[in-house]
């Protein structure tokens, strides 16, 4: 599924107010680039669309949660309200705002007993931002951070980032302690360096605009990155801070979680070989389905010819074969006409073998027998068992209906 990554500026959205967005088809290479706003991006309908909120809108919170707050799960009924008051009550010191003007988000799989991650930004200009693009028919589908903290297997230096213009030139760096945002100075450059170990000295990953700057204060440890490329790293993270009140309603929140199932069985590389599996089933499957299908036809395709060929050998007068069961049928009582033997469709074979499974009929008042119908009158007071009857005679290959006070004995015709 093709992906747009947006960059949500750090300003309120307006209808000018450009973002730079990255498509890509496959999550691993930039397709497409652009710096517009909203209502000039390209059709996204199909596509996922993935929200980056920038370093510097988020702070992070290391909590430890009483036990039970996430046994239920975050995005069940009646657990974000609850996790939300107890974020609010645990976190309300560590902030200078207020902590209802603060929109929060917990870590993916957050562990029951282990401190979690609290993600906190600024509420109006969030949702200001999802409204906007809403409203632009372009709604995230997830919202990511910039940059996350680091692992808690990480070493303590684990990301430094060099970001902006020269004259605005930032610092990001992720520790297992959070992610701070800091101007590029010899300061931050030697607190950075202050955490770090000669051993766990980090790779610098810095803007073109920004590389000639990042050497000065790192020579020899900066690789370049273009904001494309960190936005697609930033896309692939497992953090989505589209948590409670972002998630209005419960089909939200079920058409978030299969289509995060669903693009995750489609893109992810540990899928890789289960897709290959699902394929290759189906096309045993269908090859299968098939051979059965040719095996099922060949061998009716030979009786068909099996049958043909006893009508042909029994009456060579039988040039074309059309109906052979029909046919044979019909040649048998031919031929038995011509020998002068009576055949099942004759009228005196049809009174006997109704006069054996019937002798408790009384005689009927008249008898009609034209084209191998007989039919019999019988008399009103008479009343024939006419299921009993018809069993009878389908036994000798005859059906049996009443019409009025007629009861009409005719050949079956039998495949």
């Amino acid at each position: 599924m093709p992906t747009l990554i947006v960059t949500l500026p750090t300003s309120l959205p307006t209808a000018t107010t450009p973002c730079s967005t990255v498509l890509t088809a496959d999550g691993r290479t930039v397709q497409q680039q652009t710096e517009a706003p909203a209502a000039l991006w390209p059709d996204s309908a199909g596509w996922e669309i993935v929200a980056i909120v920038p370093a510097s809108q988020l702070s992070w919170h290391r909590l430890d949660l009483p036990k039970g707050t996430l046994d239920r799960g975050v995005f069940q009924d009646g657990s974000p309200a609850r996790l939300r008051s107890v974020i609010d009550g645990m976190i309300e010191d560590r902030l200078l705002d207020d902590a209802e003007q603060l929109h929060f988000a917990i870590e993916p799989k957050p562990q029951t007993g282990t401190p979690t991650w609290v993600a906190a930004c600024n509420r109006a200009w969030l949702n200001a931002w999802m409204l906007a693009l809403e409203q632009a028919g372009r709604a995230v589908h997830r919202i990511v951070p910039e940059m996350e903290p680091a692992a808690p297997d990480a070493p303590e230096s684990a990301t430094l980032q060099v970001v902006g213009t020269p004259e605005h030139a930032q610092l990001l760096w992720s520790t297992t302690h959070g992610v701070h945002v800091l101007p590029l100075s010899g300061t931050s450059v030697a607190l950075t360096a202050s955490h770090a170990t000669s051993a766990s000295l980090p790779t610098v990953v810095a803007e073109p605009a920004v590389a000639a700057l990042a050497e000065q204060y790192f020579a020899g440890r900066v690789v370049l990155q273009t904001g494309p490329q960190r936005a697609l790293t930033a896309a692939a993270s497992a953090w989505d801070l589209a948590q409670f009140e972002l998630l209005r309603s419960r089909r939200a929140r079920t058409q978030k979680r299969l289509s995060s199932w669903g693009a995750s069985l489609l893109k992810a590389p540990q899928w890789k070989p289960a897709r290959w599996a699902a394929v290759a089933l189906v096309v045993v499957n269908l090859a299968g389905l098939q051979a059965w299908a040719w095996k099922e036809q060949s061998a009716l395709s030979a009786k068909r010819n099996a049958i043909r060929d006893v009508l042909t050998s029994t009456f060579p007068d039988v040039k074309v074969v059309v109906d052979a069961p029909l046919q044979m049928q019909r040649s048998l009582a031919n031929l038995q006409r011509q020998n002068g033997a009576a055949s099942s469709a004759d009228m005196e074979e049809m009174l006997g073998r109704f006069q054996a499974v019937a002798p408790e009929i009384a005689a009927p008042l008249a008898i009609e027998f034209a084209a191998g119908e007989l039919r019999l009158k019988l008399p009103t007071s008479v009343g024939a068992d006419q299921t009993g009857l018809n069993a009878r005679m389908q036994t000798f290959g005859y059906s049996v209906h009443m019409q009025g006070d007629n009861l009409v004995i005719k050949q079956e015709q039998r495949p």
